[in-house]
């Protein structure tokens, strides 16, 4: 599966790698969550891929939802791109197979709701901001990503990275819930791979089975509240 910006291609241990490089910052348009969804698509479909990986270009996994949308006032393509994003934040969550993420640096808003959809999270130990900034810039999180924040960050962190906006380096980013890893970059994507290769040792039938039952709920809730915020028809705002 290739596209302008994301480009797949397979490695050794029956991991799949999704690319995703625009060229500028990997902010998340409709494009973008179209070839990541047909990549977990490919993934899904073929007995010989066991698991993901999904790499971000160098210095940016993700910044964010795409702003030429978010700040065009057109308030319904903006409400199609968040609930968009959900579903594919909800789809890494809820896949068949184990997803690694490759966070290459910056990832801000639904760049770090992206890592939270992941199982494994492995960062670079680079310059980088990550965490939910939507208060700072005077939004409020869709319901769906509350959800899964509440799912995978810290109790301990919560407020701050929620409410009050933190946004951290990779290295406190493992403390809070949105790496479990820190690498240096060059080494990046091959321990991504390395870990991918590692979780498609699991028996994958138990994995699908494991993942309803965790997640399960989680993921209910999400699919609901995605499509409630896309009959709506509105975004969130402070």
């Amino acid at each position: 599966m290739t596209t302008d910006a994301v480009t797949t291609e397979r490695r050794d241990g029956g991991v799949l790698v999704c690319h995703v490089d625009d060229g500028k910052a990997n902010a998340l348009s409709m494009d973008i969550i179209a070839g990541v969804t047909a990549a977990i698509d490919e993934a899904e479909a073929d007995d010989e891929i066991t698991s993901m990986v999904l790499h971000g270009r160098e210095g940016k996994f993700s910044a964010g939802f795409d702003l030429t949308v978010m700040r065009s006032g057109d308030v319904a393509a903006m409400s199609e791109l968040v609930a968009s994003g959900g579903e594919l934040v909800a789809r890494i969550y809820g896949a068949s197979i184990p997803v690694v993420a490759a966070s290459t640096g910056h990832a801000l808003a639904a760049g770090a709701l992206l890592l939270l959809g992941c199982d494994v999270r492995i960062g670079a130990d680079a310059d980088c901001k990550i965490g939910l900034n939507e208060v700072a810039i005077g939004m409020v999180l869709p319901d769906w990503a509350f959800t899964i924040a509440g799912d995978r960050l810290s109790n301990r962190h919560l407020q701050r990275s929620v409410a009050n906006a933190r946004v951290t380096g990779a290295a406190d980013a493992i403390d809070i819930g949105y790496l479990d890893e820190v690498v240096p970059v060059e080494a990046l994507l091959d321990t991504a791979v390395a870990r991918a290769a590692e979780l498609a040792a699991l028996d994958p039938k138990a994995y699908r089975g494991t993942v309803r039952k965790l997640r399960g709920d989680t993921l209910e809730q999400m699919t609901a509240q995605v499509a409630a915020d896309r009959a709506a028809g509105a975004i969130p705002t402070a």
